[in-house]
């Protein structure tokens, strides 16, 4: 008589891990970021510009202001809690840092009128990525993430309708105003088309490993 076969084991391996914290600033803080944001997006002129050339469907400070926290208080705010939340995602992520820091590279406005998307992407040069959530109307657009090994996947059958969450091969999350959402950036992701009757409003970051 031989001993039975111990039984099959299923390990889950290199894990995609999304951050998210609701923040709570203070009162008022989301509305004197809107204010900052939409003042921005009036008299920024090189920003428009490149928005409009670039096919983007409202404003972006993306290519145009790159000191945000030194021109309004409300960010410089922001920028102090981004700093605390990315250190407690690394933590999370077990990283060594080796003596060096994140260090904020970048921060800029989105402005994303109704019927407006934005692509599939990537943030190269970085490596952890985010967004905070100014003003997320009803209706307002999702940010989908997608499993990074789907050109990888070849011919592979597609997942039940009704599989579970961790393997499904693209994932929303529906902000709300304060919403924060950290991700390593080279995790592809979209903005969908926002539904909503007014423009969505965030903040979006790249911090680097320096």
């Amino acid at each position: 008589m031989t001993d039975q076969a111990p039984a099959p084991t299923l390990e889950t391996l290199f894990v995609t891990r999304i951050y998210r914290a609701e923040l709570d600033a203070g009162e008022g803080f989301n509305d004197e970021l809107a204010a900052c944001c939409m003042s921005a997006a009036e008299d920024d002129r090189a920003g428009q510009k490149w928005s409009l050339k670039n096919g983007y469907a409202g404003y972006t400070s993306y290519s145009s202001i790159d000191d945000l926290p030194w021109r309004y208080p409300a960010v410089k705010l922001l920028k102090s809690h981004l700093d605390r939340h990315v250190k407690a995602y690394a933590k999370l992520l077990e990283w060594d840092l080796g003596g060096r820091k994140l260090e904020l590279d970048n921060l800029w406005i989105n402005v994303l009128d109704p019927g407006g998307m934005h692509g599939s992407h990537i943030h190269p040069n970085s490596v952890i990525s985010g967004t905070y959530y100014v003003d997320i109307p009803e209706g307002a657009s999702a940010l989908r993430f997608e499993d990074p090994r789907l050109a990888l996947m070849m011919a592979a059958p597609p997942r039940k309708p009704k599989a579970a969450r961790e393997l499904q091969p693209s994932i929303a999350m529906a902000p709300k105003p304060g919403t924060l959402l950290l991700w390593e950036s080279w995790l592809r992701h979209e903005v969908t088309l926002n539904q909503a009757e007014t423009e969505r409003v965030s903040i979006s970051f790249n911090y680097a490993w320096r």
